[in-house]
Formats: structure tokens, C-alpha cells, sequence
């Protein structure tokens, strides 16, 4: 079983791809993580500034680096 990679509250960053064509970029924090039928697992994931919740491939997402992370 692959386990996942960011923990619920870690602040992380979100690269769109061409499917997440109306998702902005840029920081999100790690609300609940979900399993996946595939390799790549799933979080549910809230935007920094607006609020707005989604559902991310682990692959879109990367570790927030920096002391305020």
C-alpha cells in the first residue's frame, strides 16, 4: 500500500495541469487525504486566499519550502 506524501495541515504548492485548467496555482493546505483506486493518491485540498476547496492528484503537488512554509 503507497503511502501519502503530505500530512492533513501541511501547507503545499498546486501546479495545475491541463485538466485543472480554471484552478489557481500557488498555496494550499492539505484539509484531508483520500485514497485513490491508482499509484497517485488524492487530497482535498483549500486555496490560501479564497477559501476554495478541491480534490488534487499527489503528482500536482509539492512541499512548500521556507520558513513560513
Amino acid at each position: 500500500m503507497t503511502k501519502h506524501k503530505f500530512t492533513v495541515g501541511q501547507m503545499v504548492d498546486f501546479l495545475p495541469g491541463p485538466a485543472d485548467a480554471n484552478a489557481p496555482r500557488g498555496k494550499y493546505r492539505v484539509e484531508r487525504q483520500m485514497p485513490s483506486e491508482t499509484r497517485d493518491l488524492q487530497y482535498r485540498v483549500k486555496h490560501a486566499d479564497d477559501g476554495h476547496e478541491r480534490v488534487v492528484l499527489e503528482s500536482r503537488l509539492s512541499a512548500r519550502t521556507g520558513v513560513f512554509g
